[in-house]
């Protein structure tokens, strides 16, 4: 029987509102799409997830806890108990946007879930590309939960109806852990807050943009502008920023955190972005993209799917420095079109978002 989504009472759950990230910004394109969904979170800190704070918004008991809201390390090993107690038998339709528990709430039979997955938790499942579960703060305490959280991890998979994800690379990661299906429809990218503009001239710099941690591979990019000794501009902030300005020599410039209008104008004269992670999808990338610079990117992960090797940009095939180094002196021999990188991102906008994923919810109903 075919179902109306204007007669449905609809429910989103996400995994915790604690900063505004990639996929926040999916969150926030449910929200438009439908604006009379009430959102389910494990915390919310309304300061850092200030765009969250004038909806309808049910947290789990975890709120109550100190502490939650700044030190995600203790709040994952208890997801799986908070998101379980939430009561959502009112509803019709359950959406979760979800890279770790928020699939894992309990549903009734008639209800339909369907799970926008922006990844299996990679530390569950895929320690050589993110190490932390083995790792860092709290280190003794992941060592002892991983286990019991990846049979969880699996175990709630199972209650979805219905998997929708961000990309080909992690449609196949949901069929290997979760063997599961998935539809892929790419995340929203709000490319109209970057764009070409030909009064900025391009500079001779390079740009790095992104967390500086230890598998967003920073390290190796700075080693292979050590070796090149061409400008270098990394933006971003995180746990290793310390580490990585100890080697860095003067030709390259950390920014630190930036304001939207600062990072566009670095996006904007940049002469190539480079993009070492392998990464779920890659939002950095298009926002380069859409200012018209080519990019440098590792050729795994998401960034395969959007960069267009040679038109919008070039892979490396290792995270060397090796590999970085002769990369960049292929594309010094380059000439790429601005507007064809420009139109290239454009396919990823947060209108066409909207209108996959709501197609692939109609498709389901009826």
């Amino acid at each position: 029987m075919k179902r109306s989504l204007e007669s449905m009472n609809i429910a989103i759950v996400h995994d915790w509102l604690t900063n505004v990230a990639g996929s926040e910004k999916v969150l926030l394109a449910l929200k438009e799409i439908f604006p009379d969904a009430t959102i389910f979170t494990s915390v919310f800190d309304s300061k850092k997830a200030a765009p969250f704070k004038d909806f309808d918004i049910r947290t789990s008991v975890l709120q109550k806890l100190p502490f939650m809201k700044s030190k995600r390390e203790l709040l994952i090993p208890l997801t799986p108990f908070a998101f379980e107690q939430f009561d959502l038998s009112k509803y019709d339709l359950v959406i979760s946007n979800t890279s770790m528990a928020a699939k894992g709430v309990i549903t009734k039979p008639e209800t339909i879930h369907i799970s926008y997955c922006n990844t299996p938790p990679r530390y569950l499942w895929d320690p050589s590309v993110d190490p932390r579960a083995k790792s860092g703060s709290f280190q003794f305490l992941r060592r002892n939960v991983i286990h019991n959280m990846r049979i969880w991890d699996r175990l709630a998979a199972d209650r979805v109806d219905h998997f929708m994800t961000n990309s080909h690379y992690i449609a196949k990661r949901i069929k290997k852990f979760y063997r599961r299906d998935s539809a892929v429809v790419y995340p929203p990218v709000d490319i109209s807050n970057f764009d070409l503009d030909d009064s900025v001239k391009r500079a001779d710099n390079y740009l790095y943009a992104g967390r500086l941690i230890n598998y967003k591979k920073c390290d190796i990019v700075i080693q292979a502008f050590n070796k090149l000794d061409l400008p270098l501009h990394i933006v971003g902030s995180g746990p290793d920023e310390a580490y990585l300005r100890g080697p860095a020599n003067k030709n390259i410039k950390f920014l630190g955190r930036i304001s939207d209008e600062d990072l566009r104008r670095e996006y904007q004269s940049a002469k190539a972005l480079i993009f070492p992670a392998e990464e779920d999808f890659g939002i950095v990338p298009i926002e380069a993209m859409a200012c018209g610079t080519p990019v440098i990117a590792f050729d795994k992960g998401g960034a395969t799917e959007t960069v267009i090797d040679r038109e919008t940009g070039l892979f490396f095939d290792q995270q060397t420095l090796e590999s970085i180094v002769e990369s960049v002196k292929s594309f010094e021999n380059i000439k790429f079109d601005q507007s064809k990188i420009r139109q290239q991102a454009e396919k990823f906008s947060k209108e066409i978002f909207k209108e996959n994923i709501s197609r692939e919810i109609n498709k389901i109903l009826n």
